[in-house]
């Protein structure tokens, strides 16, 4: 089959998808987007977590199909061009990323939380990104880089 969508402000047509292909293999193999990560399959660590029209999904557990017409953002998404999201930069001024395999599905889910709480507590951090996984870290420097980018947000506007 054929599908037509939006990633990351662009159309893309893809050819030959098979009808039980996922989005996750659809952005990786077929477009070319490989930050999305593909851990579990299962939909259980949240490394592919990418943003289906404006909601955050593992992308794993979403067939291929179900996003004819419809809009999908990855973690290479939030960048402007060149420049970071601020999101992104804090992972990096905060030391959030270890071997980077969670850092794009965390990416996109805090950056989703700060959107709709700008200000969010500890405790709303730690719900957002409950369905996080990261096997390298006790999680306060990603806890941090989230606190840090929205205080950033905070100061900008």
């Amino acid at each position: 089959m054929r599908i037509t969508f939006d990633v990351n402000g662009s159309e893309e047509i893809v050819d030959d998808v098979w009808e039980g292909e996922s989005l996750l293999y659809l952005l990786r193999e077929r477009v070319g987007l490989p930050g999305s990560k593909n851990a579990c399959e299962q939909g259980e660590c949240g490394s592919c977590t990418v943003y289906l029209d404006g909601a955050p999904v593992c992308s794993c557990l979403v067939a291929a199909g179900q996003v004819e017409q419809r809009s999908v953002r990855t973690v290479e998404g939030l960048a402007d061009g060149d420049r970071l999201d601020p999101m992104q930069q804090a992972f990096v001024d905060a030391g959030a990323v270890q071997c980077g395999f969670c850092t794009p599905g965390l990416l996109v889910q805090a950056h989703d939380l700060i959107e709709r709480v700008p200000d969010p507590s500890d405790v709303e951090i730690r719900e957002a990104l409950s369905g996080n996984l990261c096997r390298c870290t006790g999680y306060e420097k990603i806890l941090d880089a989230v606190r840090l980018a929205a205080q950033r947000k905070a100061a900008a506007q």
